[in-house]
């Protein structure tokens, strides 16, 4: 069909097929990105659930999550050239120690080309946790 001014587009028709997006678990996550990869998510995910010892592991959007306390608190996925670690906002302390990566108040991104950055990926997990707990107790009040 020729576009023309005005057209409603789907998400098949902008982006192409979907992909898969039916994402059981985090190891089925990760197994289904490419095979250069997987090791790398896998440290990065070793490295959030011993940052948040007892954390819940799931999928949520479809990209991995972690929860504490029934809260969440960090996700994070895979991509073509990077890894993002979502959200940030809260963490402007961490500003210096981000500097050398893309990233917003919602999303750190990491090549998967580069050393996985093990000790700033351990305190944005942290930090995210005790946020996120700070939120809890100022909504009970």
């Amino acid at each position: 069909m020729p576009l023309t001014l005005g057209t409603r587009l789907g998400p098949s028709e902008i982006a192409g097929p979907m992909a898969n997006t039916d994402y059981k678990s985090v190891d089925h996550y990760i197994a289904s990105q490419p095979e250069a990869n997987r090791p790398i998510l896998e440290r990065v995910r070793a490295t959030i659930l011993k940052a948040l010892p007892g954390a819940q592991e799931g999928i949520s959007y479809q990209i991995p999550v972690y929860k504490v306390d029934g809260r969440m608190v960090l996700y994070f996925a895979g991509w073509k050239d990077h890894y993002s670690i979502y959200p940030l906002m809260g963490l402007e302390e961490i500003e210096a120690e981000l500097a050398p990566y893309k990233h917003s108040k919602g999303t750190a991104r990491f090549s998967l080309s580069q050393p996985v950055p093990v000790r700033l990926i351990a305190r944005i997990a942290k930090l995210r946790a005790r946020a996120s707990a700070v939120r809890s107790v100022k909504k009970a009040k």
